[in-house]
This record gives structure tokens, C-alpha cells and sequence, in this order.
């Protein structure tokens, strides 16, 4: 009976375990159910933003417990901000459709009841319901980051001190496996100023795009803003090391007995205090590393080896203790350090505050807007006032006693209230001429400011007499910095300062190489460790670059040959010559029918048809030549004129001024009265070159434009005539009613390849209808029976 009794019990127990497992589950569900967002603001799955938000405000009025006494409206109010919380956020609403997830804080595809994802489709278990989930530590949530805190906070803090950040994601068992290599580091990173940081690819997808991290674990260095992946073993040896190369390099200077002079008295130049590091190590101290990071644009930082035999004589001068490490602070005096500091345990709370004390230099000079603001702030009604002795002087020697005086003076007078700086004219020329009404500095000057805005208000009074650095002025200074703290009204002035130049700031070209190093660096990283998802943009781009370089490149170098070779002589027309060639290179905004320019020339035969019965609208452009200047003015008339030959109205002629010399002074003496005199036409008929004349023949309307060569005053050697000319004036109404003897007399200084310069800028106006027109009564007859045809 007792072994029958037995394997009852264990056929009953899976049944119970199943039946108890179902029963938990529909319950489960049900509590999940409850708590439907689109239940309680009364919205389907498929309502847009702005019906739920309809929804929301209706349902908070009603609900709102100032307005509704009911005991369960402060629950149902919080239900219903919680449920526009879920569903106003496309990414919550996204996770609730998919894995019923109604809080922010729960993993992917971990539901609320854990046990069954969805009873939409089917019966489905989740992974969880088999194991439970990995819990974060406790410790790790004070280090999660979002996208806003990051781009907020830890990036603009990443220019004081380096990011360690660990990309993870929930059921990453690698993730675990370098879990406890992690923590120790981050317990002796931490402590010494790094800054620590965990992503969670399946919460912060976004922020993980940003800094480029695609699967987990991945370990990220943050330094001045710039992203650099940890490809090494993770091991906290190479993690530390790691760190160390990501902070810039020349941080701290080596110091030996035979630099620190130099060093110590480069105050002058980098207007900074210098900082001594005494240790027995050989090496630098990452501790100490970080401390000049974060205050490397106040303080310069040496370390000095107490190992080494070199360093004997500066261990002698400053009488250090070798059984602890030491840190001595200098300003104006090299001789002697500001402030000592001795402790066998360093801590970076100590160092910052020890640093941070003294920042400036006792009279530091103002060399950018920041350091103004820092030493100089502006008036707050929270707090006492602060006055800032300004000493406006130069670098010159004569001044530096004066300027050393004031230093004497402001290390003896040193008040919570009072800042003292001074500014050289040469670099600070704006700020000078507001305080001294555009006076030039004969003398230093001392003046006394407050400042009162942000926008540059100040209130000041300058110091009568100048400065020379005697007792006579240390005593009046005194005397009004005595009356200025009894009344605050003693700064009479008022001005409107402009922002500081920024003295140390590189220049553009170092900047440049800078950002092109770091670009570079990082180019090889990617390709050395074949992160080819953020290579591929970059890839992308430079092969782009180079197939329409080599594309261009090779277009031209099978097209050049085939341009070289000579055309076939069409049919009916006479074959190109070379100096037609030259005006294919030509380009206009309107691309010619053809690639040569036909010119014909006038005679009897082609007189009527191309001049007295041209059909309306049409013009006949003539060039007026000699047989001397015939090959030279057709070449440059082709070029000038080509990129107007693709008009259909215009045709082009030349006339053989050798062969028909009475026809132009024919032309000009039956011209207007109105427009052209009679002495005019006699200077033009004695006149016998009319050669690189061009005229605008309308033969239906019966009116004519002319253009005459126009000495410019350019070199005909100079090789640039031809486009000093072109940015001359435009207009060309005063050589259309200058008498023809000018003209003449001006062509005849000319080179031939010069008469034409214009011609483009003629035939431009020609085309917009803006020249002056000469009206004749009709067209003088040519007595030759010359013709030949010319293509150019």
C-alpha cells in the first residue's frame, strides 16, 4: 500500500504543478490587464498622439483630486498621468504593444506578469518564465547614463576629466564574465578623479548610436568630447593604461636641475602659475596626471623624480622631504614657492583644492574674456562687491619697473575685494579706448572698475597722475582704494566694455593640423580594428572623391586626341582652317548650332541678299578690314562673335576695305543729320583705315550700330589687355557720337589683335537692343564683283 500510495503522489504532482502554473498565469494576466493604458484613457491601440492626448486632459479634469472628492481619485489620477506618460513616448508605446512593459525601467521583452508575452496570437512562453532575470546591481545604477545627462552633463565634463564607459545589454553572458575586472576598476579609477559610466543598449539604443557602440560588452574612452574604443583583454592593467593614453600628451613637463629655471620663469609668457611635483617614482603619477587635465589652462605642472642624481641640487634648494611626495606652488617669485603641500597618502580632494586656491597668478595678466570673468565677476546683489585694479601698460622696457612696483604693491595689498590685473594697449586695443577715451599710453595708467552686467557695464575711475611705480603713487592708490571700500560711489564712469581678444588662442592653421590629426587617428583606428559600420561613410566618400577625379581625368585624356584630329569638309562648304579652330574654346550660355562661325564676305553678288533684301528682323554683322589685317581680325572676330552665332537672326560678313574704300565713308555721309554732322563725315572720308570697325546692318529697317576700336591704355605685350579691358565700362554711347577723326587716330596706336577687345561686350548690347542707332535712306552700292566664302 505505501508503494502505491507513492507513485500516486508523484502522478498527481505534475498535474497540481501544471494546473498551479496555468492559475498563476491567467492571474498575472488579468493584473497586466488591469493596468491597460488604453483602457484607462478610454483610447484604441491604433489612436493617434492627438487623441490620446483628448483623451488625457478630459479624463485629468475629471479626475483632478482638487476637483473630484472622490477617495479613489488621487489613484485614478496617477493612473491616468502614468498611462500618457507610457503612451505620449512613441519608444514606451512601442515596448508596451510588444512586451506589455508599462515601466521605464524594465527589460526588453520582460513583461509585467513575466509568465506569457501575449495571449493576442497564441499560447507563448517567455524565456524569463524558465529563469529569472539577471538583476543590476545596485551599484551600477548610480553609473547608468541617458542621452539627455550625457549630452548635458558628462560630455562638456569630458573636457576636464576622461570617461570610462561600459556598453552593456540584459542576458550578456560576456557581460558577466568581465563583471568583476570592471568593478575593480572603476574602485581604483573612481577615487582618483575618472568618471564612470554604464549604457544599456536596450534602454539607450540612441545614445548608443551616438557614441557608435553596436554590440556588447564594449569599453568606451571619453576625453575633450572625442569617442575611443578599448580593443585590448580586459584586464585592469591594460584598462588603466588605457585611461593613461587617453589624456593629451606633454601634460606634465619632466624637471631636472638643469630646466627648472626655465620652467619656473615661463610665468611671464604662459601667464600661469607653475606647479612642482616631488616623488620617489619614476614615472608620473596617473593621480597626478589627471589633477593637470582638469586644471591645465590655469597651472602648469612639472614633476621632479627624487631618484634621480640630477635632481640633487633642487631637493637642496627647496629643502624636500623624500619620504613623502611633495607639492610646491610658484607664482611671480621663483625663488620662493606661494604654498606647500606634504602628504604621504595624496588624495585628489586634497590636490584639487590645494590647486584650485591658486588658480592666478598674484597680478595675472588679462589675456582672454574667461580669464576676465573668472578674476573680475560681475556684481551680484548676494554677495559683496569685488573691484578689479586694472594697470593699462606695455611690454616695453622702460615700463617693466613701473609694472614691477605694482606687483610689489598688490602682494601687499591683498583684500577678498580687491582683484588686481594689468593688460598691454598693443593686445587689448578695443578695452583700452573705452577706459581711456582713445588716449594712447604715455604713461601706465590704473584705473578702478566694477562690473555690473554681463554685457559689459562697468563702473570705474581712473587713477590721476599715472603710474610710475613711486611711493607718491602707491600711496594715492591706496588712498582711493581706502575711500572707494567707505563709499561705492566713488566710481563716477560708466562705459560699455567689448569682449577681451583672446591672446592665447591658436592660430588657424595649428588648429587645423590638430583637428586633422585626430581625424587621421582616428581613421586608423577604425581600419586597424575593422569597425567598418562607422567606416563606411568615410569609405563612401573617398571613393566617390577619386572616381570623379580619375573620371574627369581619364574624359580628358580621350577626348583631347579626338578634338586634335580634323573634321571632314562637309558638303557645299569649304574646309576649316586652323585659325577657325580656335574658336570652339569659346562657351555661352547659348551652345551654337554649329562648331564654326560662317562668314561671308560682301560683294556684288552677295550684297542684295545679305544686306538690301535681308528679310525683317534679321541683322548682318559686318567686319571692316584690310588685306593686311585680314587673317588676324577674321581669328579674333570669330572668337568674340561665336558665342552668338547659335541666333538665328544673325549673320556675319566681312568687307575687304581695300577693295571697296568709298563705301564706308558712303555709308557714314548718308547717315542722319540728327545723329551724325556733316564735318564728322568729311573727317571720316579723308580718313582711309577703317580696318577692326564692325557695324550692325538692319537692311529692312535701314539703320545701322557702330563699333570702333577704342584705345584702352593697355600694353599690346600684356598679356592681361584683354581682361583689364573687359572691366572697363560698359558703355559705349560716347564712342557711337564720337567724331570718326578720334577714332581713326585712336586705331592707328592699335594693335590689329586689339581692335576687337570689345567686340563681346558691343555684341551684348547689340543683343539687348540698347545701342544707338544711325538711320540712312538707303544703302550704298558696292562696284567690285569680288566674292569668296570664308568660315571661321
Amino acid at each position: 500500500m505505501t508503494v502505491r500510495s507513492r507513485s500516486r503522489d508523484a502522478r498527481t504532482c505534475p498535474a497540481l504543478l501544471a494546473i498551479f502554473l496555468l492559475i498563476l498565469s491567467v492571474h498575472l494576466a488579468k493584473s497586466a490587464s488591469e493596468y491597460d493604458p488604453y483602457k484607462i484613457l478610454g483610447v484604441s491601440r491604433s489612436a493617434s498622439q492627438a487623441e490620446i492626448k483628448r483623451a488625457y486632459k478630459s479624463l485629468a479634469r475629471e479626475w483632478h483630486p482638487d476637483k473630484n472628492k472622490d477617495p479613489k481619485a488621487e489613484d485614478m489620477f496617477i493612473k491616468i498621468s502614468k498611462s500618457y506618460e507610457i503612451l505620449s513616448n512613441e519608444e514606451r508605446r512601442s515596448n508596451f504593444d510588444r512586451y506589455g512593459q508599462m515601466d521605464e525601467n524594465q527589460p526588453f521583452g520582460q513583461s509585467q506578469h513575466h509568465g506569457f508575452r501575449s495571449f493576442h496570437n497564441s499560447f507563448y512562453f517567455d524565456e524569463s518564465f524558465f529563469h529569472f532575470p539577471r538583476s543590476r546591481d545596485f551599484a551600477d545604477s548610480k553609473y547608468m547614463l541617458h542621452h539627455a545627462q550625457f549630452n548635458s552633463d558628462v560630455l562638456p565634463d569630458s573636457h576636464k576629466r576622461p570617461y570610462l564607459i561600459k556598453v552593456t545589454s540584459e542576458w550578456c553572458f560576456a557581460c558577466i564574465h568581465i563583471e568583476p575586472v570592471w568593478k575593480e576598476t572603476v574602485q581604483e579609477l573612481e577615487p582618483l578623479g575618472v568618471g564612470i559610466g554604464i549604457v544599456d543598449l536596450g534602454y539607450e539604443r540612441r545614445l548608443a548610436n551616438q557614441l557608435g557602440a553596436h554590440r556588447a560588452p564594449s569599453i568606451i574612452g571619453l576625453v575633450n568630447g572625442r569617442v575611443t574604443f578599448f580593443h585590448q583583454a580586459v584586464v585592469r592593467e591594460h584598462l588603466r593604461q588605457f585611461v593613461e593614453d587617453l589624456l593629451p600628451q606633454k601634460l606634465v613637463e619632466k624637471i631636472t636641475d638643469n630646466n627648472y629655471k626655465t620652467f619656473l620663469d615661463s610665468w611671464h609668457v604662459e601667464n600661469k602659475p607653475s606647479l612642482l611635483l616631488f616623488d620617489q617614482v619614476p614615472i608620473v603619477p596617473l593621480l597626478y596626471k589627471l589633477t593637470a587635465f582638469a586644471f591645465r589652462n590655469y597651472v602648469r605642472f612639472g614633476f621632479v623624480d627624487q631618484g634621480e642624481t640630477h635632481n640633487a641640487r633642487l631637493l637642496r634648494m627647496f629643502n624636500i622631504n623624500t619620504y613623502a611626495p611633495t607639492m610646491l606652488l610658484f607664482k611671480e617669485d621663483t625663488e620662493k614657492p606661494v604654498d606647500i603641500i606634504q602628504a604621504r597618502g595624496m588624495k585628489r580632494q586634497i590636490m584639487d583644492e590645494f590647486v584650485s586656491n591658486n588658480k592666478f597668478l598674484q597680478v595675472p595678466r588679462l589675456v582672454s574674456q574667461q580669464l576676465f570673468d573668472e578674476l573680475c565677476p560681475v556684481k551680484q546683489f548676494h554677495r559683496r562687491r569685488k573691484y578689479c585694479v586694472l594697470l593699462i601698460t606695455r611690454e616695453d622696457q622702460a615700463f617693466l619697473p613701473g609694472n614691477k612696483a605694482f606687483l610689489d604693491f598688490a602682494t601687499t595689498n591683498k583684500k577678498d575685494v580687491l582683484r588686481f590685473a594689468y593688460i598691454y594697449q598693443r593686445h587689448q586695443q578695443p578695452l583700452c579706448q573705452a577706459l581711456l577715451y582713445n588716449q594712447a599710453v604715455v604713461s601706465p595708467q590704473v584705473v578702478i572698475l566694477e562690473r555690473r552686467s554681463q554685457a559689459g557695464k562697468v563702473l570705474y575711475r581712473s587713477v590721476s597722475g599715472g603710474w610710475n611705480g613711486s611711493e607718491e603713487d602707491k600711496y594715492l592708490l591706496h588712498e582711493q582704494l581706502e575711500l572707494l571700500q567707505k563709499d561705492p560711489t566713488y566710481l563716477s564712469s560708466d562705459a560699455t566694455l567689448p569682449e577681451l581678444n583672446n591672446e592665447m588662442a591658436p592660430i588657424f592653421i595649428i588648429q587645423w593640423m590638430n583637428a586633422a590629426y585626430d581625424y587621421i587617428i582616428q581613421i586608423y583606428d577604425d581600419l586597424l580594428y575593422s569597425n567598418w559600420r562607422e567606416m563606411m561613410p568615410i569609405l563612401s566618400l573617398i571613393f566617390s572623391a577619386l572616381f570623379i577625379l580619375f573620371g574627369t581625368v581619364i574624359i580628358q585624356a580621350f577626348s583631347e586626341p579626338g578634338d586634335s584630329k580634323p573634321r571632314k569638309p562637309k558638303p557645299k562648304e569649304q574646309p576649316q582652317t586652323e585659325d577657325d579652330a580656335s574658336s570652339r574654346a569659346s562657351t555661352s550660355s547659348r551652345p551654337p548650332r554649329k562648331d564654326f562661325v560662317e562668314v561671308t564676305e560682301l560683294t556684288d553678288i552677295t550684297y542684295t541678299s545679305n544686306l538690301v533684301k535681308l528679310r525683317p528682323g534679321h541683322i548682318n554683322v559686318v567686319l571692316v578690314l584690310t588685306n593686311v589685317s585680314k587673317n588676324a581680325l577674321l581669328r579674333k572676330f570669330a572668337k568674340e562673335v561665336f558665342s552668338f552665332s547659335g541666333t538665328q537672326t544673325l549673320h556675319f560678313s566681312f568687307l575687304n576695305a581695300d577693295k571697296h574704300r568709298h563705301w564706308m565713308p558712303s555709308l557714314l555721309r548718308s547717315a542722319s543729320e540728327a545723329a551724325w554732322s556733316e564735318s564728322h563725315c568729311d573727317d571720316d572720308e579723308e580718313s582711309s583705315d577703317y580696318s577692326g570697325h564692325v557695324l550692325a546692318l538692319n537692311g529692312y529697317k535701314k539703320y545701322f550700330c557702330i563699333f570702333r576700336p577704342v584705345f584702352t591704355g593697355d600694353d599690346p605685350n600684356d598679356s592681361s589687355s584683354e581682361t583689364s579691358s573687359h572691366s572697363r565700362s560698359r558703355s559705349h554711347s560716347r564712342e557711337d557720337r564720337a567724331g570718326s577723326k578720334r577714332g581713326s587716330s585712336r586705331a592707328t596706336h592699335i594693335e590689329v589683335h586689339h581692335k576687337l577687345d570689345r567686340l563681346g561686350l558691343w555684341m551684348e548690347r547689340l543683343m539687348e537692343g540698347t545701342l544707338p542707332r544711325l538711320q540712312v535712306p538707303a544703302w550704298p552700292m558696292l562696284d567690285d564683283t569680288n566674292n569668296s566664302f570664308t568660315e571661321s
